[in-house]
C-alpha cells in the first residue's frame, strides 16, 4: 500500500519485476507515470468505493496513463493481470494483504 507522499512517489521504481500474485495499491491517485520504470504493468483504477473506473493494460516504461477523474486507487499489477482476471469497468475490488 502506497499511502504517503514518498511511497506514492517511489511506487515500484526500486523493483525489477512484480510477481503475478502481488500488486501495489496507490491511494489518492488518478493517473500514473512510468518514468524510470524497468518493466511494463497493468493498472486498475478504482473509486473510493473500490469500483473499477479505469483500466490500462501493459503500460510501458516512460509512458503516462490517462487521467481518471473518479479514481482514488491505482492498483499496479503485472502485465496480463487484467486479462487473466477478466477485470472490467464496474467490477468491485477487494484488497487482501499478503501474509508472511
Amino acid at each position: 500500500m502506497a499511502d504517503t507522499a514518498v511511497s506514492r512517489l517511489v511506487g515500484l521504481l526500486n523493483r525489477k519485476h512484480l510477481p503475478q500474485e502481488e500488486a501495489l495499491v496507490i491511494t489518492d491517485c488518478r493517473s500514473i507515470h512510468m518514468f524510470f520504470m524497468r518493466f511494463a504493468i497493468d493498472v486498475i483504477f478504482a473509486d473510493k468505493n473500490k469500483k473499477v473506473v479505469g483500466l490500462v493494460k501493459n503500460i510501458k516504461p516512460f509512458f503516462m496513463s490517462p487521467y481518471f477523474f473518479r479514481a482514488y486507487y491505482a492498483i499496479e499489477a503485472s502485465s496480463g493481470v487484467i486479462e487473466l482476471s477478466k477485470t472490467q469497468l464496474g467490477d468491485s475490488i477487494v484488497f487482501e494483504e499478503l501474509r508472511a
